[in-house]
């Protein structure tokens, strides 16, 4: 295993590094962050240009920069204004279908965009903790063992797959080139409140509004196709986690657990039987991650049972519907809170 520098030592937690940006922050997870950060004290800045994300997701106090991380030039000056100690990089393009009918927009954004952060964050000495994507960038192919760790070729079966796993190679690039401080986060499948349905892990965003509207889900095949759902609220603890911990690796972040798309009806309590629909061709049977690394260099675990963070993400997607005029609760708010005990 190669060598890995220590963490940063922080005396009082928030103080030493207050302000922080996310880019894609005004999206699902990076809303959820953007509270996190808050909460905690810290100043955030969000860099997005709104194409998917919206803007009343963030928190108050949050600052928002209208850019594409495409735009080096724009992203270098609120980076060098901000001089954030750490940056988050979320933005993406995370839908499969759109890399595979446009694979250089999606290289556009995934690679040349995260290399324009990596600049930005070289020129003013940020760490950058990446969201990479798991199941994507490991793919399936025979000897792959589920759930899979760190230790196992990454073999994309994708362009959007193939786009993270060439920015994961850049992070670590320049961590050799230039000592960037650099952390990888290969996610599982995020799910939670403010999810859009996008992306594999929109299924359930998608059976959230089956409910609310009361008509019957779609399924595509069989419905026993596994996913390795992680609770959104654990994935933000992941990333602060990796702002204080080991920089030049590249760590799993989900529970390990196999889920099925008909386990997820169960957990939402849909009535209605689903239709069935052909599958759709080159979707992955079976995916999970081993987050053992997370465990031991973080000190990281989800928390969140499967049951219960269906439930607390329907319950933002009910008030969001109920209440469109105010801002839909995140995965920290108290009525959302996981219970005690873990996943």
């Amino acid at each position: 295993m190669a060598p890995h520098r220590q963490s940063r030592q922080i005396a009082t937690g928030a103080a030493e590094m207050a302000v922080a940006l996310i880019t894609g922050g005004a999206g699902f997870i990076g809303s959820n962050l953007a509270d996190a950060l808050s909460a905690d004290g810290r100043v955030v800045h969000v860099v997005d240009d709104l194409s998917n994300g919206d803007p009343r997701r963030l928190p108050p106090d949050a600052e928002l920069h209208r850019v594409d991380v495409r735009d080096g030039e724009a992203l270098e000056r609120v980076v060098a204004d901000a001089a954030p100690r750490t940056i988050f990089h979320l933005a993406a393009q995370a839908d499969v279908r759109r890399a595979v009918e446009e694979p250089t927009h999606d290289a556009g954004v995934n690679i040349v965009g995260t290399i324009n952060v990596l600049e930005a964050a070289r020129k003013v000495g940020a760490r950058v903790v990446f969201a990479s994507t798991g199941g994507a960038a490991y793919g399936e192919y025979e000897g792959l063992p589920i759930p899979t760790s760190e230790e196992h070729a990454p073999r994309p079966l994708s362009q959007y797959g193939m786009s993270k796993v060439a920015a994961e190679g850049y992070c670590l690039l320049y961590e050799r080139l230039y000592g960037l401080e650099t952390a990888v986060l290969r996610l599982a499948n995020v799910y939670g409140p403010r999810q859009d349905p996008h992306g594999e892990a929109g299924v359930v965003a998608i059976f959230c509004g089956c409910v609310l509207a009361g008509r019957a889900p779609k399924v595509f095949g069989d419905g026993l196709q596994t996913r390795d759902y992680v609770y959104v609220g654990d994935v933000v603890r992941a990333f602060l986690a990796a702002e204080s911990g080991p920089v030049g690796r590249t760590v799993n972040i989900g529970t390990g657990a196999e889920s099925s798309v008909l386990d997820l009806i169960d957990g939402l309590g849909i009535p209605t039987p689903p239709e069935f629909a052909p599958a759709r061709a080159g979707e992955l049977q079976r995916s999970a991650l081993d987050a053992s690394l997370a465990r031991s260099l973080y000190d990281w675990e989800p928390l969140m049972s499967l049951r219960a963070g269906l439930q607390a993400t329907l319950a933002s997607a009910r008030s969001a519907a109920e209440h469109p005029d105010r801002r839909a609760p995140g995965a920290f708010d108290a009525a959302l809170a996981p219970p005690a005990g873990r996943a």
